[in-house]
């Protein structure tokens, strides 16, 4: 049976589909059982839109993932968009048209469960780690007493994005993820979450690290390239770093490749003062080209940038293109999106805002692509394609990442969980090049001149 992903975002055509959209939203249960990390929830995520606001009403349907060396058939997508001027009326007409498709299907709509522009209260300590994917890192009675620190409210953020990522990729693929809690004795510890050989996902991993202690003169080096100075007592640099991150491999190569990474560092000085500064971004890497797909992602997260500064996209979306740029091979890691690094100013409030505003876009830039792409078939050579695509991420992530040299150069790191963002497989062919007009040459030629997509 498909499923249809219904989004209107015009007021008056969202009043008159109202009607539709309670029934799915009764079918969900609002109430997150404590550390369920063991079955796939069916829980209605809070705070998430499926769709980025705009002038367009859409109509996706999705079956199951499937596979045909006859062709490229895109039996499972249905897609409806419409210029600036689509009026209310034209989009109810839409929704009537496909009125019978949408009796068949089940609802897979998420809905948004607080008012636009609201920000929702951070409530309860103990209420809200009912909802993780198991017990946080740090002890909750510890997260209670420091309720109102930064690095509490942080670890928080970071835990629920975890739990509701983790909770909507299990939705889709039918699997659950392996939830494996590790403790570092330098101080702190993580949460890896990984679900590998799934029916969609070939590896998906969610991974929360919340660690402490004293920075080696290796890692404070890292700092310092950066323009960070930093004045250690006796050599010895107290900090604390926690952060979210996630990259999804998906077996389907229409499906495409999403990473994010949202997090956090603290750091005391000899004189007692403390160095802050978040870091993060979203960022996409398909294997084929897709104009709507690039669209709907890069106009969801420009929505979150510009609640917070109106520059804030186009900046962050030119460090994006800069930052995973795969030097040796002359081209981009994928098609971007935002990426930003110490980020101070202009007060930890308003930037802690902002990061909170990135966290939650998520799940709305990217599963919607994914149930779009579902049921699209695909040939034994675009999945060479796609394994060819895989060892160009690979080369970056070993090689020019950040992150991964800065956990590799931290004493305790979790091995297993800084490589769980390479793939299962992957493969590197001597001297390869596409045919020309080929779809495969079309995509190296958006990496090696990055596009605007909005």
């Amino acid at each position: 049976m498909a499923t249809i992903v219904v989004c209107a975002f015009n007021k008056t055509a969202r009043g008159c589909l109202s009607s539709h959209l309670k029934a799915a939203t009764r079918a969900g249960d609002l109430r997150l059982s404590l550390f369920s990390a063991h079955s796939p929830s069916k829980t209605v995520l809070q705070g998430t839109r499926w769709f980025s606001r705009g002038s367009s009403v859409r109509f996706m349907s999705h079956g199951t993932a499937g596979r045909s060396a006859a062709g490229r058939s895109r039996r499972g997508a249905l897609a409806l968009s419409g210029a600036a001027a689509l009026t209310a009326a034209a989009a109810v007409a839409g929704f009537l048209a496909n009125a019978e498709h949408f009796q068949r299907a089940e609802m897979a709509t998420k809905v948004l469960q607080t008012a636009e522009g609201k920000e929702e209260e951070e409530g309860d300590i103990l209420e809200r780690c009912r909802g993780f994917m198991t017990a946080p890192v740090t002890d909750i009675r510890v997260l209670q007493e420091r309720k109102a620190e930064m690095r509490t409210r942080m670890e928080m953020l970071i835990m629920e994005t975890q739990a509701e990522f983790c909770r909507a990729l299990q939705e889709v693929d039918g699997g659950t993820f392996k939830v494996d809690q590790w403790q570092r004795k330098e101080g702190g510890g993580g949460i890896s979450c990984v679900m590998q050989d799934g029916k969609v996902f070939e590896k998906a991993g969610v991974n929360v690290s919340v660690v402490s202690g004293y920075l080696t003169e290796e890692a404070a080096k890292q700092m310092t390239s950066r323009g960070k100075v930093l004045k250690g007592k006796d050599g010895k640099l107290p900090f604390c770093a926690m952060g979210v991150s996630s990259v999804i491999h998906p077996k389907n190569p229409h499906i495409p490749t999403v990473h994010f990474n949202y997090r956090y560092f603290e750091i005391e000085e000899q004189d007692g003062s403390k160095q802050w500064w978040f870091g993060g971004g979203t960022d996409l890497t398909p294997v084929y080209v897709n104009k709507e797909d690039a669209f709907h992602f890069h106009n969801t997260l420009k929505e979150a940038c510009d609640k917070h500064h109106p520059q804030y996209y186009s900046d962050f979306k030119k460090w994006c293109d800069r930052y995973f740029y795969v030097r040796h091979r002359g081209e981009t890691r994928g098609i971007g999106g935002i990426f930003f690094d110490d980020l101070d100013s202009p007060g930890q409030e308003e930037v802690f805002r902002f990061v909170k505003s990135c966290a939650r876009t998520v799940v709305p830039c990217y599963l919607p692509i994914v149930y779009k792409h579902l049921s699209d078939s695909f040939t034994d050579e675009e999945k060479d394609w796609q394994q060819v695509r895989r060892g160009r991420y690979v080369e970056f992530n070993l090689v020019y990442d950040r992150g991964v040299k800065f956990g590799l150069a931290t004493p305790g790191s979790r091995i297993e969980s800084i490589l769980m963002s390479l793939p299962l497989t992957a493969r590197w062919e001597y001297m390869h090049e596409p045919a020309k007009g080929s779809r495969e040459a079309d995509m190296l030629e958006v990496l090696r001149k990055p596009r605007e997509w909005v």
